[in-house]
């Protein structure tokens, strides 16, 4: 299991364009990835449980990856949200 913690920096949070585009990237990977907001959790290949978190800019999230590709998924995701969000 890896796990990194990303603060949003984007003014919108994680909104409609940026939340699909992580869906995508996430969704490459065989490992589940997990997106957890210190209050609710969200499967990240899922557009809808994504948004449903509902997390604005200043939040700090927490990535869960589990799988046969976690380490590089980590990293993929990780490059992605400093890129992105």
């Amino acid at each position: 299991m890896k796990q990194f913690e990303y603060t949003i920096t984007d003014e919108l949070g994680i909104h409609a364009r940026p939340a699909g585009l992580l869906v995508k990237k996430a969704g490459e990977f065989a490992s589940t990835v997990t997106i957890d907001n210190g209050q609710k959790k969200a499967d990240a290949k899922k557009l809808i449980s994504l948004m449903m978190l509902a997390v604005k800019k200043g939040q700090t999230v927490k990535f869960i990856i589990e799988g046969a590709d976690e380490d590089k998924a980590a990293a993929v995701l990780e490059a992605f949200m400093k890129e992105n969000l």
